[in-house]
């Protein structure tokens, strides 16, 4: 039964998705991190579903169905990795050391550089959607795999996410990341994130060929650079990884992944 908490613990701490409120005992938080990646696949479910719908059943029009879009996955997350990106972002424009930059991340306000970031992310990912729902609306029901795709990429970039929390060093003893660390049973749930990814890097060649393969290819190499540079980044700026991080981890892996796709998608 415990497995079964730390599934809907996931699901609800990083999620605006109903679930049974349940107590978080040490034995339900200890895998924690191997059920993060199927928020991921409800948030692509979710998104890919919106993109059928709108341009399938409404017959909504392009711009419509992008900038409703580029909301669902905050709809889904409530902000919580969004709110991290924003406060990164503030810490790493601060220029100050570290110790400063740790500070800026608990600051609960919002400074310039946060809603500068906000305000560029938002255009940024509103125009890579747009083009991918460009590109979706003309190939229609022949390629029912780009409506799969968001699904594929949010499920995985959580299961490089989850990596991270258990094998990072973390840069405070206390905070949301380090406490799912320290709880969690790091050598069993790496293991399981990387059948995660094992799992889904098979599952798209099993279902993809041609240039659909290609594109889980590049989309995958983008995902694992931005991986190793988030190792780096916050070793260097901040010590290790937070929760503020690791949620600005997975913004610009989304859209590092996704603008990829687009380019790729376009050239080929």
């Amino acid at each position: 039964m415990n497995v079964i908490y730390s599934c809907i613990i996931a699901i609800s701490m990083y999620s605006k998705i109903p679930m049974p409120q349940v107590d978080w005992t040490p034995e339900r938080m200890r895998h924690i991190m191997c059920f993060f990646p199927i928020v991921g696949l409800l948030e692509g479910l979710c998104l890919g579903g919106w993109f059928y719908i709108a341009l399938e059943v409404m017959g909504f029009s392009v711009g419509m169905t992008s900038l409703v879009g580029a909301a669902v996955p905050v709809l889904v997350t409530g902000g919580i990795h969004l709110d991290g990106f924003l406060d990164t972002m503030d810490a790493i424009h601060s220029y100050g050391d570290r110790a400063k930059k740790l500070e800026i991340l608990k600051d609960p306000h919002v400074g310039a550089f946060a809603v500068i970031s906000a305000v560029a992310y938002a255009l940024l990912y509103a125009g890579v959607l747009w083009e991918y729902v460009s590109m979706v609306a003309v190939r229609g029901r022949e390629d029912m795999a780009a409506y799969v795709f968001p699904m594929w990429l949010f499920t995985m970039e959580r299961a490089f996410s989850g990596l991270s929390v258990l094998t990072f060093p973390s840069a405070k003893k206390d905070g949301l990341a380090a406490s799912f660390a320290q709880a969690a049973e790091k050598k069993k749930g790496s293991q399981v994130l990387i059948l995660w990814l094992l799992v889904l890097a098979a599952a798209a060649f099993a279902f993809l060929k041609g240039k659909g393969a290609g594109l889980v290819c590049l989309t995958a190499a983008v995902q694992l650079a931005v991986f190793v540079y988030y190792r780096r980044m916050s070793d260097r700026d901040f010590g290790g990884i937070t929760g503020d991080l690791a949620g600005w981890f997975l913004q610009v892996c989304e859209l590092a992944s996704m603008g990829a796709a687009v380019v790729y998608l376009k050239m080929w």
